[in-house]
């Protein structure tokens, strides 16, 4: 009996209120055991005279879930965990292995911004071509056409030949362009990653507005305070598999206890000078006082790299003074980061005595009011009269918010609403 292979299939009933139906799905691929790096070898075995055995490698299994029509929906895991995988296949890009996903409408995928485009061409004519993928004729791209420039904030480099553009220009025309597509379903892959702050500001507005309309959008990210604030459901998946689908909060917990290990970033802290420790980005001092471990405390004093908003919390740091070192007084820093690197915070401390082995220094926060998500902790360590770094530690130690409530911004600022 021949073995039954997985399929995808588009439809368009508009009496059913499921956008995509993902049915016992798995997705595997054959990697060779035997790789050739020459014509003679790759013909030796075309021939039949050599190795070509095959590992299959199982990246998802047997995965299940509906999207309804007009849901914003998330799909949060680590790098690795399938999610790209499982994106091509909802794209038909990849074919299942097994199972069966069953596409109800039109489906635009934005899995990778700026793919297609041609860097011998200016921005212009490539407006124009990516405008053309999307189905859109020559005069359709013209109404549309200075919006697009506008949005992407590119008017005065649209005569450049693309090969002249940074990174950051390209994702932003790419997606300028992309948000015009009239289909029903669209795929988003790590999108808010675009841009600096104001240009993402525009993309949440996009956002807002394509979920006001009703559209079925699918949101991968790894910002978890994004997929709260847009996402009323979420899929979350580890090496392959179905953690749980649930509602966007406990999706995002999920995702925190998952991402961060709190073994493993102690550990790191305990081992500055591991040349194998590659977790170090930078670190730079001229030595004197050292940063030998840091840690965070939650309101129950439990050592943990996972916080809660609203609540109290503590961020310890032990340093070691290098004998013969005969300074008596430190400045200690901190920088509070998001992900994408903005500065949400840099209080310093007075000047802090130094003991003559280890002193330990306590940050006390008695209500957090960074909202959910991801950050990055700097810390540094200076002479009296912060000329001169002992120890310079950025953004070195991982640390997630959750919470049991929706926060919109960056803070969640704390105030008391009265009226007359």
């Amino acid at each position: 009996m021949a073995k039954k292979t997985g399929r995808r299939i588009v439809i368009d009933d508009s009496s059913d209120d499921v956008a995509i139906r993902v049915s016992g799905v798995s997705k595997s691929f054959r990697l060779p055991h035997n790789r050739q790096n020459s014509i003679k070898g790759s013909l030796v075995n075309l021939i039949g005279g050599g190795d070509r055995s095959y590992e299959t490698q199982e990246v998802l299994r047997n995965i299940s879930f509906e999207i309804k029509k007009g849901e914003f929906f998330g799909i949060v895991g680590r790098n690795g965990s399938g999610k790209s995988t499982l994106l091509k296949m909802l794209a038909g890009i990849y074919k299942p292995t097994s199972g069966e996903i069953t596409v109800n409408g039109s489906l635009t995928p934005f899995i990778e911004l700026g793919v297609g485009f041609n860097p011998e061409l200016t921005g212009r004519e490539n407006v124009y071509m990516n405008g053309a993928l999307l189905g859109f004729n020559d005069h359709e791209v013209d109404t549309m056409y200075d919006d697009i420039v506008e949005f992407a904030e590119l008017e005065r480099f649209m005569d450049q030949k693309l090969k002249n553009y940074s990174s950051g220009m390209i994702v932003r025309l790419a997606f300028s362009i992309a948000i015009r597509a009239e289909t029903e379903i669209l795929i988003m892959d790590e999108v808010l990653a675009v841009g600096d702050a104001a240009f993402q500001k525009k993309c949440f507005d996009v956002f807002r507005d394509l979920k006001e309309r009703g559209r079925t959008i699918i949101l991968v990210t790894h910002d978890m305070g994004n997929v709260e604030r847009f996402c009323s459901s979420a899929l979350v998946i580890h090496d392959g598999e179905i953690v749980k689908l649930t509602d966007s909060h406990e999706a995002a917990t999920i995702y925190s206890r998952l991402n961060i290990k709190d073994e493993e970033a102690a550990k790191a802290l305990e081992r500055p000078n591991d040349k194998k420790n590659t977790k170090v980005i930078k670190r730079w001092g001229v030595g004197g006082v050292r940063v030998k471990s840091l840690k965070t405390f939650d309101s129950k004093q439990n050592s943990t790299s996972i916080l809660e908003n609203g609540k109290s919390a503590k961020i310890q740091i032990s340093l070691e003074r290098s004998p013969g070192y005969e300074k008596t007084k430190i400045v200690c820093g901190i920088a509070l980061h998001t992900q994408d690197g903005f500065n949400v915070a840099g209080p310093n401390s007075m000047e802090t005595p130094i003991k003559s082995s280890a002193t330990q220094v306590n940050i006390e926060l008695p209500s957090l009011v960074l909202a959910p998500g991801e950050y990055l902790l700097t810390v540094a360590i200076f002479n009296s009269e912060v000329t001169e770094p002992y120890d310079f530690l950025d953004r070195y130690y991982k640390f997630s918010v959750i919470s049991n409530h929706t926060v919109h911004g960056a803070i969640d600022l704390e105030a008391k609403w009265t009226s007359n």
